[in-house]
């Protein structure tokens, strides 16, 4: 089981990169823009990808109605999702250490990323509805109304994942490296329960 542990340990120490890298990228391409403005969503709140791309959203959002980007304040997320990846971190390093000195069923480490994945999929999930009501919960004093060919009016939701046009602007919404660690993190975790659950079963036979 050692080498399962070590993965363990390896895949959820990765996690704690989240403190340090962006989880999510969101930029934007237009003919004022040719080089494109951005942001990074961290853990813990938004990231101008230069130095001055959100007070450069938040002018453009201005017009057409859209609220402010939140500070880290105005969201309970920027405060819960810190505490949520690094305990998730640090519960599987101490599975994976408690597997290296004990005969610890590889249950522990798919139980560990079964939860995981809810908690990323419930993750996914608010950061959707909140780029919903971002994009559609516009001020009807907008000095911009801008409506489709039914006279409805338009949103300006960016895509969760993908390109999507808004506008004279392209969206793109992609993960960053944070992501990429974490995802590669879980994938490990996979492995060390793959590897634990074959030990056991060569050990009963």
């Amino acid at each position: 089981m050692k080498s399962a542990s070590i993965l363990m340990i390896i895949g959820s120490a990765l996690l704690l990169g989240l403190f340090i890298f962006p989880l999510w990228s969101i930029s934007l391409e237009a003919p004022q823009y040719p080089s494109g403005i951005g942001m990074n969503i961290h853990l813990d709140g938004l990231e101008g990808k230069e130095k001055h791309d959100l007070q450069n959203i938040d002018g453009l959002n201005h017009y057409i109605g859209m609220r402010k980007l939140p500070k880290p304040e105005d969201m309970w997320e920027f405060s819960v999702f810190p505490k949520v990846v690094g305990g998730m971190a640090i519960l599987g390093i101490l599975i994976g250490i408690f597997g290296l000195f004990r005969n610890l069923s590889s249950k522990w480490f798919l139980g560990w990323l079964i939860l995981m994945c809810i908690l990323g999929i419930l993750g996914m999930y608010d950061f959707n509805a909140w780029l919903v009501d971002y994009g559609t919960n516009l001020d009807p004093k907008a000095i911009m109304k801008m409506t489709d060919a039914d006279g409805n009016p338009l949103s300006y939701k960016p895509p969760l994942f993908g390109t999507r046009h808004i506008l004279n602007f392209v969206a793109h919404s992609y993960p960053h490296t944070g992501a990429y660690m974490m995802g590669f993190g879980m994938f490990l975790t996979f492995v060390a329960y793959w590897i634990g659950n074959k030990k056991m079963k060569s050990l009963k036979t």
